[in-house]
């Protein structure tokens, strides 16, 4: 995912912290570029500081979870670079633990639990399907909390 954008974006947030690692992550949002359009903005607006995803799609992809302290990029629909957001706490829980505090801090539609059950559950359940995995409300969940540290 690193194109011109993503090094451009890295190397002017550095030249305003020249003691920031080499390494950081990236952060998308959603299965479709209005999707990923949609949450970016959030992230902008300072409405959306926590994303959810299933435990399973980091084991699948081998991809290693961020941990508090690391930096990640976010990305739009088109996998430009848009900003840069600092992890601030990370948790694995069974779905049926997500608290009203994330599903608050994911900045969507209402912003209650309720409403973010009915849609994660929803979005969930596709994704173990298509990946021949059966949902639970146990399943567990990687639950990212972050903070928005510079813009493009």
């Amino acid at each position: 995912m690193i194109n011109e954008s993503v090094e451009e974006l890295w190397g002017n947030f550095k030249l305003q912290n020249p003691n920031l690692p080499d390494h950081y992550e990236f952060l998308t949002f959603g299965q479709t570029e209005s999707a990923a359009n949609k949450s970016a903005a959030l992230v902008l607006e300072g409405l959306k500081t926590a994303k959810t995803t299933l435990l399973l799609e980091y084991q699948e992809e081998k991809k290693s979870i961020p941990t508090k302290g690391d930096y990640a990029i976010i990305l739009d629909g088109r996998h430009q670079a848009i900003g840069v957001v600092q992890i601030l706490k990370v948790r694995i829980i069974p779905f049926d633990e997500v608290t009203d505090e994330i599903a608050y801090e994911e900045g969507e539609g209402d912003r209650t639990l309720s409403t973010w059950r009915e849609f994660y559950q929803l979005y969930f359940q596709q994704q173990c399907k298509a990946n021949q995995h059966s949902f639970s409300t146990k399943i567990e969940v990687v639950c990212i909390q972050f903070e928005l540290v510079y813009a493009a």
